[in-house]
């Protein structure tokens, strides 16, 4: 059986290269990676981070964006800041998963974008669930992620 295999490896300077995420895309499943994600994370051992679901909260407080493209970015953007606090980057991303409120394709559409902003090319696993609500009434979207620590 052949699969579509991409490795990445966490490669920091002067410590050798070794691959902590492989992502697989066997031909019996659909091929996701046109999408932007793959359908399996083999993660080697080591440390992993459970990152709480990232709204559109902005870190001073603000005002929470009314539409769900801005309110992607900003989910997206904190899932960012969540990584830079781990030391860990998109690659180190085993899954994230994406709460909406109105998931659907058009709504997916709007918000997938800035989730692909925030792989940059990485490729995890990702699941798409529709809610009822979230934890605040005006919020539309939620980014949730299983991050492999690197080093």
């Amino acid at each position: 059986m052949r699969y579509k295999i991409r490795q990445m490896s966490n490669q920091r300077k002067g410590s050798p290269v070794t691959p902590s995420i492989t992502r697989l895309n066997p031909p019996t499943m659909p091929d996701s990676t046109g999408l932007g994600y793959s359908q399996i994370s083999i993660v080697e051992a080591g440390r992993v981070a459970y990152v709480s679901g990232q709204v559109a909260v902005p870190p001073d407080g603000g005002a929470v964006p009314t539409g769900l493209a801005d309110q992607a970015r900003l989910a997206a953007a904190n899932a960012r800041a969540a990584l830079d606090a781990l030391g860990a980057g998109p690659e180190d991303i085993a899954i994230l998963r994406c709460f909406m409120t109105d998931l659907g394709p058009d709504t997916l559409a709007t918000a997938y974008p800035a989730v692909l902003e925030l792989f940059a090319g990485a490729a995890p696993c990702v699941t798409g669930v529709g809610v009822a609500a979230l934890a605040g009434e005006d919020l539309k979207i939620e980014l949730e992620l299983t991050v492999r620590l690197p080093g």
